[in-house]
């Protein structure tokens, strides 16, 4: 079986959906996760996080905390609810800030044109790599992302950014990313990622396993009305089964002038476009695959 080297930039501790992505990482046979780094407020929290749920599944992950804040001053400081479980799992406590893009550009450049390279947080570290490395995108072997909305009819107003969260805690960031060519780049965005919601009764077993009893644990915060949004394990999928999602191929633009609309990310078609946006995705398909893996 084909395996896929992929490295993960998270910042976990938030949404469940991070823990169900790696709980979906850890848990795929073809996927050798070759690393963790985290980003976004409390870094090193949600590098022990990250480390107890790659514990309870057995598994040595190398971890590596990040930026702590945007690019640019900000008053924004978001902090994992989920650590208030720590206490409850075995995890490592030394972490330190600011070494995920050390062991990202390391990581990259020992395994050039293999790597596939999944943010599913704030892109402070990913704009940070490719600043201090321009070489490192055309490295990558595939970048998935999970941002933007892509639908007018999601498109929050100015005084809702949160539906945006990726590109509005960043946009600097999430610009510089969006600007830089790589070999293949796609976006998952709320226009695709919000048909993935899942009621808890409707998978009663899915927090069976010891792993997915961490998820379910460090998750907590945000399952108090038992719903869950699977944004970025459908970017993760997609890695292995790009065919649960159809795609439109275009250019990227992300306000950073207007402070009404700042991170809004606005999407051109275009058969010159250096990345693709899904533009669809099979739910079925998404969750019966999602299953396989988590619930075996």
């Amino acid at each position: 079986m084909t395996t896929k080297k992929v490295l993960v930039d998270t910042d976990i501790g938030g949404d469940i959906d991070d823990a169900l992505c790696l709980a979906y990482l850890l848990g795929h046979p073809s996927c050798e996760l070759m690393g963790i780094t985290t980003v976004s407020g409390e870094v090193e929290k949600r590098a022990m996080i990250a480390d107890a749920i790659c514990k309870v599944a057995g598994r040595n992950v190398p971890i590596h905390a990040g930026a702590d804040k945007p690019l640019l001053p900000s008053p924004l400081y978001p902090k994992p609810d989920g650590a208030a479980r720590l206490s409850n799992w075995a995890h490592e406590t030394a972490f330190q800030k600011y070494r995920a893009v050390d062991f990202l550009r390391q990581t990259i450049r020992e395994n050039p044109h293999e790597i596939s390279l999944l943010a599913i947080g704030q892109l402070t570290n990913i704009a940070l790599l490719f600043l201090i490395d321009p070489e490192i995108p055309e490295l990558i072997k595939e970048l998935h992302i999970v941002c933007g909305v892509f639908s007018d009819e999601l498109q929050t107003s100015p005084d809702m950014p949160m539906a945006n969260w990726n590109s509005w805690a960043d946009p600097h960031a999430c610009a510089i990313v969006y600007h830089t060519n790589v070999p293949v780049r796609r976006t998952f965005g709320l226009n695709v990622t919000t048909r993935l919601t899942l009621q808890r009764r409707e998978k009663a077993d899915l927090f069976s396993s010891d792993i997915m009893k961490a998820v379910e644990d460090f998750g907590s915060p945000w399952l108090e009305n038992n719903v869950m949004t699977f944004h970025d394990p459908l970017a993760a999928a997609c890695l292995f089964e790009p065919q649960i999602c159809e795609y439109q191929r275009g250019v990227i633009d992300v306000e950073i002038k207007d402070e009404r609309t700042l991170g809004m990310m606005h999407f051109r078609p275009s058969d010159d476009g250096c990345g693709e946006i899904a533009t669809s995705v099979n739910r079925n398909h998404f969750f019966e695959h999602y299953f396989s893996i988590v619930c075996r």
